[in-house]
């Protein structure tokens, strides 16, 4: 570490500082431990993936191997246990390490098998969200939203802890992970932690009620074929009531397994409820355009068409028809990169009635 400007000794200039021991507040930490760590992996073998840089890939012939890194935290699994063993044992003549066996709990995730596959939940983290609002005593609620209200950032008084609001907020975030249903909700109170007021802290905690109901709650992993993409694309028109922004959602199924959603608002105002789906579209692909790509990092490439669900007609069209129109001149950037992958047969958008959409509840329709 060099000295700092200002600070510099003027008899040894030349002199740097010694860090002794590495602190995690330092800003260059992260980048000099995944540089440290994958220089050491890629000369065993592994190729550190272009769609997520914490993922480390080893192929051998008909043997596999995946590492996936986060800070000090190590998901690790192989085509065989010898190879899998062999890796371990590599890891730890570099680095001290303890081998934990098979993954039960990993950030906060619990990983539970049983016959179906893998469960995923995080009940200890959403008790604790509970105990940090002092609602351990409140009355369950059904669904974690209202649809009959909306929220406004003019309406109602500030609330007195924005602190607590901003901090309960961001822990339900997380919580995402494994509770795709609140995701819409979570979205909505996190557009006001700048100023929450009373109304949004009441939308919060009607969150924890549902939460306080649902500790159960989690996503199952099922055993199948992975050789599908399936998705279901939908987006309101509007809905914010401060800048009649749109909210976009889509849920991706990988086979039977749901392994990726969103809940967004739009960066721009839409002119139309088919402009709004067709920014939801194009979200969605590209989304599906990564996930296409880091399978085929993974070896696991997937060759047929991804099939995109969407409830609104003229979106649907929009994705195949090659004439352009003066309304939709200024998502022509959209319009192009939508079809360019249906004419290459990557994805097809196909319309979907809206009681069969699943993606409605990524949105407040």
């Amino acid at each position: 570490m060099h000295q700092p400007p200002g600070f510099v000794d003027k008899s040894f200039p030349n002199y740097v500082c010694k860090l002794q021991r590495p602190i995690y507040g330092l800003k260059q930490s992260p980048r000099a431990w995944n540089s440290r760590f994958a220089k050491f992996i890629n000369k065993l073998g592994f190729v550190t993936s272009r769609a997520d840089a914490s993922l480390f890939v080893y192929r051998n012939g008909s043997e596999l191997a995946y590492i996936l890194l986060y800070v000090d935290d190590i998901l690790m699994t192989a085509s065989s246990t010898s190879l899998l063993q062999k890796i371990i044992d590599s890891l730890k003549t570099e680095f001290p390490m303890t081998d934990m066996g098979k993954v039960r709990h990993f950030l906060g995730v619990k990983a539970e098998y049983n016959d179906k596959g893998l469960f995923l939940s995080q009940t200890t983290y959403a008790r604790d969200i509970i105990r940090r609002a002092g609602m351990e005593e409140c009355k369950p609620c059904a669904t974690p939203v209202d649809l009959k209200s909306k929220l406004s950032n003019q309406i109602g008084e500030p609330v007195k802890d924005p602190t607590a609001y901003r901090s309960l907020a961001g822990a339900l975030q997380y919580l995402t992970f494994t509770r795709p249903e609140i995701s819409y909700a979570v979205h909505q109170v996190c557009l006001y932690m700048h100023d929450p007021r009373q109304p949004h802290l009441q939308a919060l905690r009607r969150i924890i009620r549902y939460l306080k109901g649902t500790l159960s709650h989690g996503l199952q992993l099922v055993k199948g074929q992975i050789d599908q993409l399936t998705a279901y694309s939908d987006a309101d028109w509007g809905g914010c009531l401060d800048t009649r922004r749109s909210t976009s959602g889509y849920c991706v199924f990988l086979g039977p397994n749901l392994v990726s959603w969103s809940a967004k608002r739009q960066p721009t105002i839409s002119r139309s409820s088919s402009e709004a789906e067709y920014k939801g579209v194009a979200n969605t692909v590209a989304e599906l355009c990564w996930i296409r790509n880091l399978m085929l990092e993974l070896h696991c490439s997937i060759t047929k068409a991804s099939i995109v669900y969407c409830d609104n007609i003229s979106s649907v069209y929009l994705a195949s028809n090659p004439v352009k129109h003066q309304r939709t001149k200024h998502i022509e950037l959209d319009i192009h990169f939508v079809r360019e992958k249906v004419a290459i047969g990557e994805v097809r958008v196909i319309h979907v009635p809206s009681s069969l959409q699943y993606a409605d509840i990524f949105t407040d329709i």
